[in-house]
């Protein structure tokens, strides 16, 4: 019937097929965290990269870390706007907003002022004193309830340390909610 050399192969065969599927799905899972492959959008809009803590779960708690490189900031900032879409519905808790230097939770700047303007379906972080050299920035907000499964652009504007204080949009963060 059967020989111990092909139910080793098939054994293995098996075992083969197991580890890669775990190996995908914990790929899958670990994808969160970046901007991912966007196919509908603007395509004159630099995608930044951001993290949700938690998972990104529907109408469930997280923590969005939002990205700024380095060079998006080359005259500083004195304040950051991060608009989102009208059909977003997910809450957020202007106590728990931080901007951190290089993601560094013991490097965060301090804030002057976070105003969540829901009619216009925004939120400004006022630093209290103007960011003058360029570096990595995180906008950090915990607390946040997602809203219902979906990808929801975030766009984000710095008004500049230096030169003209105009709001320059810096890029959009592409963020997947997921059931």
């Amino acid at each position: 019937m059967f020989n111990s050399k092909s139910l080793l192969k098939s054994l293995l065969i098996t075992l083969t097929l197991a580890s890669a599927t775990v190996t995908g799905v914990y790929t899958i899972a670990e994808a969160q965290g970046t901007p991912g492959l966007v196919i509908f959008g603007n395509k004159d809009v630099d995608i930044l990269s951001y993290y949700l803590d938690f998972g990104g779960i529907a109408e469930g708690r997280d923590r969005y870390r939002l990205r700024i490189p380095k060079q998006k900031l080359a005259n500083g900032a004195t304040q950051f706007v991060v608009s989102y879409p009208d059909y977003f519905d997910g809450k957020f808790n202007t106590d728990k907003i931080e901007v951190r230097v290089n993601g560094k939770k013991d490097n965060s700047l301090p804030l002057k002022n976070v105003i969540w303007d829901e009619k216009n379906h925004l939120i400004q972080i006022d630093l209290a004193k103007p960011l003058v050299n360029p570096q990595k920035i995180e906008l950090v907000f915990s607390g946040v309830k997602n809203p219902e499964v979906g990808t929801y652009y975030f766009y984000g504007q710095v008004v500049p340390a230096v030169n003209a204080p105009v709001p320059q949009r810096v890029g959009a963060w592409v963020i997947s909610i997921n059931p």
